[in-house]
């Protein structure tokens, strides 16, 4: 299987951040393929895990590779976005360790329906939650070439990214851009050749800008943070995953937030917010995968974890 093999991303290093207690309560916020869920689930005996997915499908194949401990386990469909409401609406306790992996998961990628891969022919889709109406396809062949510039330039760091929405542009004018291979077919046209012969993929900066538009993963991130933080029991532990830069900042960001706890303008002599901190790094640089995880699962290469505990 070699790289298409599922492989929960830094999971001992998830497993020793987390800090499991048996009799804790735990949140996998981004169930996928249950890797890291299973391995909290065998470490608890009277504690439970609440697993969040908005992906029906991952739930249903939870069902299946938890069921083992499904006595401790909570299986909910939905978005983490929603964190508040799905964890009240189970009259879950405060957590004593929160787990969000910001990744698409391996079955996700690895279907070819679903349409996240540059490398095979689908429809242009690559919604996480299926139920959702906006698509690839609505991105490619409805937005604006400005919209379509600012994503591809601010989502997928793309230098090329004027030139790329120019020829989407100019391509869907003589018919809709229907599938990735398409889509492939557009951007390669609008780069140049030295871009072209780069070990990179040539759409790999664009479909994982076009990815993060039609899943709004970086309001997401940000929104969990600000969710997740408060419903810690002191001591509890979060540890959040991330697969780029632009994430990996809004985390950083998030923990320093909470980190400082002082919103008052600098130039304040003394506090009026009372804001205090309420939030700790474990680790003030990020953790990231281990020399034998990139060469067993070279999609953890651009994965960053960073863990941080509630006062």
């Amino acid at each position: 299987m070699g790289e298409f093999t599922h492989y929960p991303v830094m999971l001992h290093e998830c497993i020793e951040g987390l800090n499991i207690r048996p009799d804790g309560v735990y949140v996998d916020g981004t169930l996928g393929r249950a890797g890291h869920s299973m391995e909290i689930a065998k470490r608890l005996t009277t504690g439970r895990l609440y697993c969040i997915d908005r992906d029906m499908a991952a739930i249903e194949a939870a069902r299946d590779r938890l069921s083992p401990w499904m006595d401790r386990v909570s299986l909910i469909h939905g978005n983490f976005t929603d964190l508040d409401r799905l964890l009240e609406e189970y009259n879950a306790p405060p957590a004593d360790g929160m787990l969000f992996d910001f990744g698409v998961s391996s079955p996700q990628l690895d279907d070819p329906a679903r349409g996240f891969s540059y490398m095979q022919d689908a429809p242009l889709d690559m919604r996480m939650d299926q139920s959702q109406p906006l698509t690839a396809r609505t991105v490619v062949n409805e937005w604006s070439q400005e919209e379509l510039k600012r994503i591809l330039y601010q989502y997928g760091e793309e230098r090329y990214a004027p030139a790329i929405a120019a020829a989407i542009v100019r391509a869907r004018e003589e018919s809709p851009i229907e599938t990735t291979l398409q889509l492939v077919e557009v951007i390669r046209s609008a780069m140049p050749a030295p871009a072209l012969r780069e070990k990179q993929h040539p759409a790999k900066r664009s479909f994982q800008a076009i990815r993060i538009a039609v899943n709004d993963e970086l309001t997401a991130a940000q929104r969990v943070i600000d969710q997740a933080v408060p419903r810690l029991a002191k001591g509890g532990r979060l540890c959040v995953i991330t697969f780029h830069s632009l994430e990996d900042r809004i985390v950083k960001n998030g923990f320093g937030t909470f980190a400082k706890g002082c919103t008052c303008p600098p130039d304040f002599p003394v506090c009026v917010c009372g804001k205090k901190p309420t939030l700790k790094s474990v680790s003030k640089k990020p953790v990231l995968p281990s020399q034998k995880e990139l060469e067993e699962n070279p999609r953890s290469r651009s994965a960053k974890l960073r863990i941080a505990e509630k006062l």
